[in-house]
């Protein structure tokens, strides 16, 4: 009998992979499910970006090894894409291009973590946080955030948790799960902090620019120099470019926590793909006229699906105000349904009200479920009328 190894048998599965591969085997059987586990845009990549990526394997510059930090061009195109949205331009050594972000966070905790260092994560959280930083040997420090404060952590709750072997506060705004965005004001306190403790700050602000109803985001590097020094920023063309398929990641720091990460790249992943590379050369020099459309219908049915959702019996839901989420409290709905965790209620949705959602419990909450508005309005809109059918109909057993 082969024996796997401690370190891959303490890992957990991504409960969002497996919540969406659940939904497609359902769907391979025939079934008609809604799937709203999967956090990628509903689009196809831009065709200007698809050009690109196909002009650079006509000319042959795809069929080879890039630098294994990225193709210069690609960093040079970059750099000014972030001096638009951060308000400063990182030089060539301060920006690592990666084989997608979940690279480029792996890479960051491996560079700078030793065994039994912590990392402060507020919850909820992305599902890949936890398991990474053990991956690393680092310790996870959970942080709880409430409903009722918008899900955002606060200095005060960051000190009580700070110990001696706390080394990186990790924030990521917008959110996943949740959706919420930090003022300029908490993330001027929050940062002072971490540099007053002279703590990392790793920002994962994938959905930087996938903001709504008048929201804005503010990118914590960008606050002030002694911040901006004590901070790193993982960034990519996932979600902003429709482009989760191509698998570019890009990281922006210090140049020796540049060089650590592109060392490990190295010596694992290489180069990202070429061809994706050329393509994102395209999507960080392009026109905006595609991402402001999906921004658009993003908007609209964030619009239209959050009151629909809030109306459901025993769901409680803050309107998030970026990223393409919805994160309701379904404690109440338990109760009345008869479910005695969220996670059996989010397969009772699958199973029997043909919706795929993901339980909250693979993103530190067992009182939330989450649900992507990352597809068509009409099937939102039938998704939630088979969640509120799903749930009056239960509460009446």
């Amino acid at each position: 009998m082969t024996q796997l190894s401690q370190f891959v048998s303490g890992m957990d599965e991504s409960v969002t992979l497996a919540a969406a591969a659940r939904a497609k085997a359902l769907k391979a059987e025939g079934r008609d499910i809604i799937d709203l586990t999967l956090g990628q845009p509903d689009f196809v990549t831009p065709k200007a970006i698809q050009n690109a990526a196909v002009a650079a394997i006509t000319d042959g510059k795809a069929s080879f090894y890039t630098v294994s930090s990225g193709l210069p061009e690609l960093k040079t195109a970059f750099a000014g894409y972030f001096e638009r949205y951060y308000g400063y331009k990182p030089a060539a050594n301060e920006i690592l291009v990666t084989t997608g972000a979940k690279f480029a966070l792996y890479a960051y905790f491996l560079a700078v973590l030793d065994p039994g260092d912590e990392v402060i994560i507020p919850a909820p959280y992305w599902v890949s946080y936890v398991d990474q930083v053990k991956m690393a040997s680092g310790v996870p420090v959970i942080v709880e955030t409430t409903q009722a404060a918008d899900f955002k952590v606060t200095v005060d709750q960051l000190e009580a948790a700070k110990t001696a072997r706390t080394k990186v506060l990790l924030l990521n705004s917008p959110s996943n799960p949740t959706g919420m965005i930090y003022s300029r004001e908490e993330l001027s306190a929050i940062g002072d902090w971490a540099v007053a403790n002279d703590l990392e700050i790793l920002a994962d602000d994938i959905y930087h620019r996938l903001v709504y109803n008048g929201a804005a985001f503010t990118a914590i590097s960008s606050l002030s120099d002694t911040i901006r020094t004590h901070t790193t920023v993982i960034n990519g063309t996932s979600k902003t470019f429709a482009m989760t398929g191509w698998r570019i990641g890009i990281a922006v720091g210090s140049p020796e926590i540049i060089a650590a990460m592109g060392k490990i790249s190295s010596q694992t992943t290489s180069n990202a793909a070429a061809a994706s590379q050329y393509a994102a050369i395209q999507a960080f020099s392009g026109d905006d006229k595609d991402f402001h459309e999906m921004q658009q219908a993003f908007e609209e049915r964030l619009n239209t699906i959050y009151p629909l959702l809030a109306e459901i019996p025993g769901f409680e839901v803050v309107k998030p105000q970026g990223a393409f989420y919805l994160f309701p409290k379904v404690t109440q709905a338990l109760t009345a349904t008869g479910y005695t965790n969220v996670t059996d209620f989010a397969n009772a949705l699958l199973e029997e009200a043909n919706v795929a959602t993901v339980t909250g419990e693979g993103f530190g909450s067992s009182e939330n479920i989450r649900l992507s508005y990352a597809t068509d309005l009409e099937s939102l809109k039938t998704a939630v009328a088979r969640i509120k059918k799903f749930v009056i109909e239960k509460s009446k057993h």
